[in-house]
């Protein structure tokens, strides 16, 4: 069972519709005692970054998610929900982030090296370029993800980089360590490449429910 943390930021019907897909049970709840009888945890997020952990902390979820992750449950952030996890981000000043992970939210580069201009936030397709290996990885081939941001992580580990694109500047887009992951882009409006890592996450926390 997923749990889908709903802390007033998130795109929820996208990634409530990729999971019944996907055929995995799910709910969605931003109460905590509803959400502890989950196997494992999506924390999706569209928005401020400085808002949405400000939301967290209210709902007493911030708290919740590290004690999840402390016992070992899988937790996935998707898009903010990606940048949440790490220690903070730039975004309107300076703010604390969940600190799950290491590495602090910039804003993406308005030109690329050779100074041509991108645009900002970094909106459309974009193709992965696999890192070190996964679980969350395992079949799935390296391919194009949709993406919809203006922050990116910098100064991450390099073990839990597990692929990343080009916009300017190596973009972060999927980390894992341990039994904490995250994805810069919408892997629910990724076509193949987003439901296969979807399904490989869904088959994670099966396998983990099983070993219990």
């Amino acid at each position: 069972m997923i749990g889908v943390i709903d802390y007033g930021m998130g795109n929820l019907y996208s990634v409530s519709k990729a999971l019944e897909r996907v055929g995995v049970p799910y709910f969605v709840s931003g109460i905590p005692e509803e959400l502890s009888i989950a196997d494992a945890f999506i924390l999706p997020g569209v928005g401020s970054f400085g808002d949405a952990m400000d939301n967290l902390r209210n709902a007493n979820l911030d708290q919740f998610i590290h004690k999840m992750v402390s016992e070992g449950r899988l937790l996935l952030g998707i898009c903010l929900g990606m940048q949440l996890l790490f220690h903070e981000s730039e975004e309107h000043g300076t703010a604390a982030g969940l600190g799950l992970l290491k590495g602090k939210a910039v804003r993406l580069k308005p030109e690329d090296q050779q100074g041509n201009k991108l645009k900002v936030p970094h909106m459309g397709w974009n193709r992965l370029s696999f890192h070190n290996e996964s679980p969350l990885l395992a079949g799935v081939e390296e391919g194009y993800a949709y993406f919809v941001h203006s922050y990116y992580i910098d100064g991450m580990d390099d073990d839990a980089l597990l692929a990343s694109a080009e916009y300017g500047v190596q973009v972060p887009a999927v980390v894992g360590k341990e039994n904490i992951f995250g994805a810069q882009f919408h892997p629910e409006k990724s076509s193949a490449v987003g439901m296969s890592i979807l399904i490989q996450f869904t088959k994670m926390a099966a396998e983990q429910k099983v070993k219990k």
